[in-house]
């Protein structure tokens, strides 16, 4: 199940579309749905996740996974693998329900949610040996446990 906030403002389709075309991509209406739906998840989302919701709107998952590669390549969607080798996208757009920056997720190896972390609860100390791309903050931080809701909190 997809967390979905309310709480971000939300766009118009011509807002949508002047984002995508800002991009130079053409703003077709499945384009706009996936970007509307990961503009309202709070949490990473899979392909298959997507699907689920946007397929009975009558599209179809080629379609889907095509825009959600689109997306990630002109910047507005980064992709992540949180280790289990299923690709999640996230939206990079100011306004959106998730956070737009590089930050640490928390991973449940239970049921598999994915909590986006404060940048607070992990903190990397630049280290002789510690190579460049983890000091600049160019690495995906990804911590893997049990979660709340699975260990009976």
């Amino acid at each position: 199940m997809v967390a979905v906030s309310h709480a971000a403002k939300p766009l118009t389709l011509d807002e949508l579309r002047a984002i995508l075309r800002d991009k130079g991509l053409r703003a077709t209406t499945s384009r706009v749905a996936v970007l509307e739906f990961l503009r309202q998840a709070t949490t990473p989302v899979s392909h298959a996740e997507l699907a689920a919701e946007l397929t009975p709107r009558g599209w179809d998952r080629a379609t889907l996974y095509r825009n959600l590669i689109d997306l990630t390549e002109v910047g507005l969607v980064r992709r992540a693998d949180v280790g289990d080798h299923l690709w999640r996208f996230e939206l990079l757009k100011e306004g959106s329900g998730h956070r737009t920056d590089e930050h640490p997720h928390f991973v449940c190896d239970a049921c598999g949610d994915i909590l986006c972390l404060p940048d607070e609860s992990v903190q990397i100390k630049a280290a002789r040996g510690v190579p460049r791309s983890l000091r600049r903050r160019g690495v995906q931080i990804q911590l893997k446990g049990r979660c709340d809701r699975c260990i009976g909190a």
